[in-house]
Parts: C-alpha cells; structure tokens; sequence
C-alpha cells in the first residue's frame, strides 16, 4: 500500500518514501511537516504504510480462499476513516 499525502505549505503531494527520505521535510520546499517530532513522523507514515500493505496482503488472501463469510466494511474502515478525518480536520478549519 502506498499512502500519499499533500503538504499544506505547498500543495504537492508527496509519498511515504519520500518524506523517510528526506528525514520528514517536504521534498519539494524544505519545511518540515511537524516542528517538534518531524522523525517521529516519518516513522509513524512508514508504520501505518506497512501495515496497510499486511492489512492488504491478508485481505487478498482471504479473497482467494472463496470462503463462505462476509466482512463488515465498517469493522475495519470506520476508525481509519475517524483518524484520517482527524488528520485532516485542519484543513476544513482553513488552517494549516
């Protein structure tokens, strides 16, 4: 799973790899995404990136097996979606 992200300062969007790469600044202008924690930031994208990939893998899994089962969508996205409305709860403020 590649998660992308936009950066508020400039607008660009950016990919995990890139924000590791660049020690949690932004690619494109230099600014860091967070003052205070830029590392732990990087981190904690490339964390959530690979567990969405593990989160992927086995639910592709499970589809091949063709079992006799329906998953609750909700079960699974509701909170993601509630944590990514929180990320970005800042931006229908109009700040950054």
């Amino acid at each position: 799973m590649k998660i992308k992200i936009v950066h508020d300062e400039c607008g660009r969007e950016i990919l995990v790899q890139q924000v590791l790469e660049s020690q949690g600044h932004c690619p494109w202008d230099g600014k860091p995404f967070e003052r205070d924690y830029t590392a732990m930031l990087a981190q904690a994208l490339v964390a959530s990136e690979n567990a969405g990939s593990v989160l992927e893998s086995a639910l592709e899994k499970i589809a091949g097996m063709n079992p006799e089962i329906t998953i609750d969508r909700d079960s699974i996205l509701e909170l993601l979606n509630e944590y990514i409305d929180r990320l970005n709860a800042h931006r229908v403020r109009g700040g950054t």
